[in-house]
C-alpha cells in the first residue's frame, strides 16, 4: 500500500487495540464518525448512523445497478446500510486491516457478502481502474491525508460521468486564524485540515459541479462533547480496555474539537459534488 507519512500513521493508529476497543465501545463499532443529534444526550452510534441516512437522502435514487465507493470505510455501516436499502455494491476501502476485518464479519453475518467487498488501501491510490464508481462516498476521513490533492485526484479518476462525490470532514474554517488549530494538529499529526474553499476550488478545478453544502458544524460541537462525556462517564471500564494515557489523551483531544468549534476555527457539514452533466 503506497501511503504518505500521515496515513501510515492513521493506519498504526487504528489497527491498534486501544483504538479498536474505544470506537467499538464508545463509538459504537458500526458507524465511527459525526452524528446529526435530535438531542444533545442521543445514543452516539443513534445520531452516527442518522449521518448516513442523511448523506443518503441527499444522493439521486439509487439502483441495485449502482456502484459505491466509500473511501474510509471503518467498519462499514454505511455500506451496509446503502447496499441494504438499494442492493447496490459497494466497495469498502479502508487502511485499518483490524476495522476491516470487522467490517468482513459483520458483512458475512448480515449476508451481504455479495454486495460489500473490502479492500485494504489507501485512498490515495484507490487500486481500482478508471470510471469505476457511479458515487464516491467519504465521512470524516479525508483530513488523514497528508495529500488531499491526490485524494481528490484519484476520486475523481475512478468516478464515472454522470457521478457524485459525497462527503463530509472535519475541516477549519475559512476563515481560521492560523496556528489556532496546533494542538489538534498535533494529535492527529498533520499540519492543516482542508476548507470549504479548499474543496470548492479544488474539486471544481477537476470538473465538479458544488450541488449541496448543509453546515452542520454545531453538530460537530454536540457530537464531540457527547462522545467525551460518555467516555469521562465509563472511565473505569475504558481504561480495562485501553491503556489509561490512551484513555485521557482522548478526553484532552475531544475537548480540543469542541473548544474549536465554539470559537469558529472549525466548521462540518455534508458536501455534494457532481459532475457537470449528472442528474
Amino acid at each position: 500500500m503506497s501511503s504518505s507519512n500521515p496515513v501510515a500513521q492513521a493506519e498504526a493508529y487504528y489497527d491498534s487495540s486501544d483504538a479498536d476497543a474505544f470506537y467499538s465501545t464508545i463509538w459504537g463499532g458500526n458507524d465511527i464518525h459525526i452524528g446529526i443529534y435530535e438531542n444533545p444526550d442521543d445514543d452516539i452510534a443513534l445520531a452516527s448512523h442518522r449521518t448516513v441516512e442523511h448523506m443518503a437522502s441527499m444522493l439521486p435514487a439509487l439502483s441495485k445497478h449502482h456502484r459505491i465507493i466509500d473511501l474510509g470505510a471503518g467498519y462499514g455501516g454505511s455500506a451496509r446500510f446503502l447496499a441494504g436499502q438499494v442492493g447496490c455494491h459497494v466497495t469498502c476501502l479502508n487502511l485499518s486491516e483490524t476495522q476491516n476485518e470487522s467490517n468482513r464479519r459483520l458483512t458475512t453475518r448480515d449476508g451481504m457478502a455479495d454486495r460489500v467487498q473490502v479492500l485494504h488501501g489507501s485512498f490515495e491510490d484507490i487500486p481500482e481502474p478508471d470510471d469505476s464508481f457511479d458515487v464516491i462516498w467519504s465521512q470524516d476521513a479525508i483530513l488523514h491525508s497528508g495529500d488531499r490533492l491526490r485524494v481528490l485526484d484519484e476520486a475523481s479518476r475512478v468516478l464515472r460521468t454522470p457521478g457524485h462525490f459525497i462527503f463530509t470532514d472535519p475541516m477549519q474554517s475559512d476563515a481560521c486564524p492560523q496556528g489556532v488549530l496546533q494542538p489538534i494538529l498535533d494529535r492527529i499529526h498533520l499540519n492543516s485540515l482542508g476548507c470549504p474553499a479548499f474543496y470548492r476550488a479544488e474539486l471544481g478545478k477537476r470538473g465538479f459541479e458544488e450541488r449541496g453544502w448543509l453546515d452542520l458544524t454545531h453538530q460537530m460541537r454536540t457530537h464531540y462533547a457527547r462522545v467525551g462525556a460518555t467516555l469521562r462517564d465509563r472511565y473505569d471500564e475504558m481504561v480495562e480496555r485501553c491503556s489509561h494515557e490512551y484513555v485521557d489523551n482522548m478526553l484532552q483531544g475531544l475537548n480540543h474539537w469542541v473548544v474549536g468549534a465554539d470559537k469558529g476555527h472549525l466548521t462540518w457539514g455534508i458536501f455534494h459534488f457532481a459532475r457537470p452533466d449528472a442528474e
